[in-house]
Order: C-alpha cells, then sequence, then structure tokens
C-alpha cells in the first residue's frame, strides 16, 4: 500500500490546503486529518469537529427531502411544477416536471448561470446578499425570465431549479425548507452539528470562509459574497465526521426505501462523456460501469468534495474553507490509492 499520509501531506502544504480530509472504508476511518486555520485573525487551527460551508455540495439533501415526499405519496417525480407550487411563472414550459429540475434538465432561467457568469460575488451588487434569507427571496431573480430551452432536451447545471425544488417542499409540507432538512435528515444521521446557519450568527467551532486576493499578497472573508443563509441550492454547513454519517444513513437505507435510492442513483441524464448526474448527485462511470457517487460545491472561500467508491467501498469527505483545493486531494487519493474495477 502507498503512504497515503506523506502523498495527501505534501499535497496539502504545495496547494497550502485550508480543511479537513477523511477517508473511510467500509469499517474503518484509514486517514483523517485537518489543515490550515478556521480563522486566519486569530490563527484559530481547523480541527476534524469544525463545520464547514459546502455550498452546492448540499443539493443531495434537497433531492433527499423530494424522494421522501415521493414515497409519502405527496408528489411523484412526474408531477409538473405548476401542480405542485402555486407561484406564477408567465414565462415557464407548463410541463417542467419535478423529475426534470432534479436532473437540471427542467430549462428554466437561472439566477446565476455558472456556464456564462464567473463571479458569484457580482450578483450581490444590485442585491444586497444580506436580503436572501428565505427562498422566495430568490424568485425575482428568475421567475419571469424566458426559458433556456425545452424541458429534458439536454443537462444544463441550474441552481434556480433547487431554489424551487426547496419551495414544493416547504408547500407540501407546510414548514420551512431547512427545518425539514434539519429534522427529517440531519436528526435521523445523527448530524448533530450540521446545519443552515446564517453567516451574521455563526455557531462555535465554525470555519470563516477565506478569499484570497493574490495581487494585494492578503485576503478577505466571504462574509458579502455569498447569501446570508443557505438553502435548497446550497450553502448548508456541515463537519467532516457529519457527512460520513450521511453517506452512511443513505446508502443503508435509514433515509429512502431501497427502491427509492436506487431511482436517486440512477444515472438519469449525461453531462459529458462518463459523467452523469442523478437526482442531486453526480455519477461517474469508467468503460460503463458505475465508479463512483459524488458530490461538490464551491462558492467564494467554500469548496468541497465527497465521494462514496462503490466497488471498493471506500467515502472520502473533504471541506475546506478557501475557494480550492479538495478536487485535487480527491484527485490524488483516486490515482493512488483508489482501486477500479
Amino acid at each position: 500500500m502507498i503512504n497515503i499520509n506523506k502523498d495527501i501531506v505534501d499535497l496539502t502544504s504545495k496547494i497550502d490546503f485550508s480543511g479537513v480530509i477523511l477517508i473511510k472504508n467500509k469499517n474503518n476511518f484509514v486517514y483523517e486529518a485537518a489543515f490550515g486555520f478556521s480563522n486566519r485573525a486569530d490563527e484559530i487551527k481547523n480541527k476534524i469537529s469544525t463545520k464547514f460551508g459546502i455550498a452546492s455540495g448540499c443539493k443531495l439533501f434537497t433531492a433527499v427531502a423530494i424522494c421522501q415526499l415521493v414515497e409519502k405519496g405527496d408528489i411523484a417525480f412526474e408531477t409538473r411544477l405548476k401542480d405542485c407550487l402555486d407561484l406564477d411563472f408567465p414565462n415557464f414550459d407548463e410541463n417542467i416536471t419535478i423529475h426534470h429540475l432534479l436532473t437540471h434538465s427542467s430549462g428554466i432561467p437561472d439566477y446565476f448561470d455558472e456556464a456564462v457568469m464567473e463571479n458569484f460575488e457580482d450578483l450581490w451588487k444590485e442585491r444586497p446578499m444580506y436580503l436572501l434569507t428565505s427562498l422566495s427571496d430568490f424568485l425575482p431573480m428568475f421567475q419571469n425570465n424566458k426559458m433556456m430551452f425545452t424541458p429534458g432536451e439536454r443537462f444544463h447545471y441550474n441552481n434556480a431549479a433547487y431554489i424551487l425544488l426547496g419551495l414544493i417542499i416547504e408547500q407540501q409540507t407546510g414548514i420551512s425548507f431547512t427545518k425539514y432538512i434539519e429534522t427529517n435528515l440531519f436528526a435521523k444521521c445523527d448530524m448533530h452539528d450540521s446545519g443552515y446557519f446564517s453567516l451574521d450568527r455563526l455557531p462555535k467551532n465554525t470555519a470563516i470562509g477565506y478569499i484570497d486576493l493574490e495581487d494585494a499578497g492578503t485576503w478577505k472573508t466571504n462574509n458579502y459574497a455569498v447569501p446570508i443563509q443557505g438553502g435548497a441550492d446550497g450553502g448548508a454547513f456541515i463537519t467532516a465526521p457529519d457527512m460520513m454519517k450521511f453517506w452512511e444513513a443513505l446508502l443503508s437505507f435509514k433515509l429512502l426505501k431501497e427502491e427509492t435510492l436506487h431511482l436517486l442513483l440512477t444515472p438519469h441524464i449525461c453531462e459529458e462523456d462518463e459523467e452523469y448526474y442523478g437526482y442531486g448527485i453526480w455519477i461517474s462511470k469508467k468503460d460503463n460501469t458505475i465508479c463512483k457517487y459524488h458530490v461538490m460545491g464551491y462558492d467564494p472561500g467554500v469548496s468541497f468534495n465527497s465521494s462514496y467508491y462503490p466497488q471498493s467501498g471506500i467515502t472520502t469527505v473533504i471541506p475546506s474553507n478557501k475557494d480550492e483545493g479538495p478536487y485535487d486531494i480527491s484527485q490524488t487519493i483516486e490515482t493512488n490509492y483508489i482501486k477500479f474495477g
């Protein structure tokens, strides 16, 4: 076996990684370590138990919640948006379904189109991020815009679609999206250190997100670069051990029945060669065989990667309070440690 500790430490030093790395096989942790500072100004170090923002990494939570409502019979994957959400979308196609929203194939306009917009911070120049305290606050940013393409035509990553899924959860359950997730997912997984925390009220042991200003040789926090509170399309805070608990609960049918989990993990649509999307989760193939289920998230001052490799039973969780790092580390782990086939 390769010296995974040396490989990772060398890389974390090279890229100045700030965050946590957890690697677990079917029974035991094979690697766990924390790097960098959760608070640079006061030089407070990250710990295994530090809470990190995970940006879009939590779209999977939204998808699981929708699947739970499908199991209850409240909605179906083929239920049309117009039939399960009492809001006006004058320019939307009436045939958009929950399946389309889950798989980024709805064609609805996005409030932040990652294919054409580079800087997430630019969104808040006209609409202050501190005003976005609920899912409905995002609606004016896309509600009246025109469709991008016909539902089901193709894959196009879409944050607004997950805002709508969160609003569907709220309408169908009568409680806030964040309350539903914390009660019906986090509590069931014993994820007691995770939640949708407001940036102006972060709890103890939470990593502050940092944006490196390389040209100026300094940094700034991401306090004004992301919405003040996360929601259905991203922004939850988790600890690495809590995310590991989530994978274990999900894959052991504690959150969904086996049949529903199978649908969530089905490669419903192709994003590019051998890279697919299920419901809230990325699915990678090698030689037409599924080799990895993974989630990832990137915001200013936040980066996250977490994967489950079904052939080896290995799970990785890598959150960071910087813009980058987890992807490079996950690639190194795959190259040197994960066996496919």
